[in-house]
C-alpha cells in the first residue's frame, strides 16, 4: 500500500523502515502534522498513518476520502483525537495499536514520581553548580505511601503492580475493576474516596466526554492537602487551570505531567530557539513543585518498535481482508 505517514521524525523513519524492511509497503515520511493545510499531501495513498496530535475531524477526514484515502492508520492506543462517527459515514477503517508497551508508560511514570518525589532534577542541577546543601530537597518513601491508580487498563494495572512492588497502599479506581489488580492487594474505591485517601494520584484512563477535565477544581479541592497528582494518559483529562490554582494555594503538593491539554503546539518540535506563546503552560513552568517531560513515556524501542509493526499489521490485514487487524469504530466510545 502507499501510505503517507505524518508528524513523522527520524525515530519514526527508523523504526517503520525496519519494520517495512521487506518493502511490502511505499511509505512517504513528512515531518508536518496532518491537517487541513497539509491533507493534500496524502494525493495517490490509499492509507494516512497519524499521531497523537494530528487533526482527524470531519473536515480532514473528508478531504482524505475525496483524495483516494481509505485507511487510517494510528500509531497510538488512543484515538480521541478521531471523528470516527465521520470516519464510519464516509467508509473510512481507522486502526490502531491497542497495546505496544504498557511497561515503558509505567515505568515512565515512576520515574516522575521519584524524580518530583525526591528532587532529583533539582539535585541534578546543583550539584553541576557545586551546592550540595540539602535544604528544599526533602521527600517522603513510597513505601507504606497511599498511590491512588486511576483506570486499570494496561497502562494502569502494570503501574499498580509496581507500586505495589515499592510496598505502597494501592487505591484503583475503573468501571471494571481488574481481578489482576485486586489480587496485588488493591483495593477499589469510589473516585472521591480514592482522591481524599492518596498520597499520589496517578491518571491512566482514556480521554472521552466522561473523563475530560475529570480532574478539575472539585477534585482537586478533595485531594489530600499535600499530595501529588501525575498525568501520562492524555492532557486534557486535567484541567490546567484549576491545577494551577491548587498549586498557587499550596493544597497541591506537587505536579508531575508527561501530557498537556494544549501540548500539540508545543510537544514533539523544538522551540528552544522561540519565545513561547502559550501562557498557561509557562506559568506551569514557574513552580518549583512541577515536573514536566514532552509526551515521552511510550519513548521505548520496544515499545517504538511494536507501534511500527502493529502500525504495518493493520495495513497487510487492511489489504489482505479489506478490514484492519486492530480496527477502532464508534462503539469504542461506549
Amino acid at each position: 500500500m502507499q501510505i503517507v505517514v505524518y508528524s513523522a521524525r527520524s525515530y519514526d523513519r527508523r523504526f517503520f523502515e525496519e519494520a517495512n524492511a521487506d518493502g511490502r509497503h511505499a511509505l512517504t515520511f513528512l515531518d508536518a502534522r496532518l491537517d487541513v493545510a497539509t491533507a493534500a499531501a496524502a494525493s495517490g495513498a490509499q492509507a494516512v498513518c497519524a499521531f497523537v496530535n494530528d487533526r482527524l475531524d470531519a473536515i480532514v477526514l473528508r478531504q482524505l476520502q475525496a483524495l483516494g484515502v481509505r485507511l487510517v492508520l494510528l500509531r497510538s492506543a488512543g484515538f480521541n483525537h478521531v471523528d470516527l462517527a465521520a470516519a464510519a459515514d464516509l467508509g473510512l477503517a481507522v486502526a490502531r495499536v491497542p497495546e505496544y508497551s504498557p511497561q515503558a508508560v509505567a515505568e515512565h511514570t515512576v520515574a516522575l514520581i521519584l524524580t518530583l518525589n525526591r528532587k532529583i532534577h533539582r539535585a541534578h542541577a546543583r550539584v553541576r553548580e557545586g551546592n550540595f546543601a540539602l535544604e528544599g530537597l526533602l521527600g517522603f518513601d513510597l513505601h507504606a505511601s497511599t498511590v491512588g491508580v486511576i483506570g486499570t487498563g494496561r497502562i494502569g494495572g502494570c503501574f499498580a503492580r509496581v507500586m505495589a512492588a515499592f510496598g505502597s497502599r494501592v487505591l484503583a479506581c475503573d468501571p471494571q475493576p481488574d481481578p489482576e489488580v485486586q489480587a496485588l492487594g488493591a483495593e477499589y474505591v469510589s473516585l472521591e474516596e480514592l482522591l481524599s485517601r492518596s498520597d499520589v494520584v496517578s491518571l491512566h484512563c482514556p480521554l472521552t466526554p466522561a473523563t475530560r477535565h475529570l480532574i478539575d477544581g472539585t477534585a482537586l479541592a478533595r485531594m489530600k492537602p499535600g499530595a501529588m497528582l501525575v498525568n501520562t494518559s492524555r492532557g486534557a483529562v486535567v484541567d490546567t487551570r484549576a491545577v494551577i490554582a491548587a498549586l498557587k494555594s499550596g493544597h497541591l503538593g506537587g505536579l508531575a505531567l508527561d501530557v498537556y491539554e494544549e501540548e500539540g503546539d508545543l510537544f514533539f518540535r523544538d522551540l528552544s530557539d522561540d519565545v513561547l506563546q502559550d501562557d498557561v503552560f509557562a506559568r506551569l513552568l514557574t513552580f518549583p513543585n512541577v515536573l514536566i517531560t514532552g509526551h515521552q513515556g511510550f519513548f521505548t524501542v520496544q515499545a517504538m518498535t511494536a507501534i511500527a509493526r502493529t502500525t504495518l499489521d493493520n495495513a497487510d490485514a487492511f489489504a489482505r481482508d479489506g478490514r484492519p487487524a486492530h480496527p477502532v469504530s464508534v462503539e469504542h466510545l461506549a
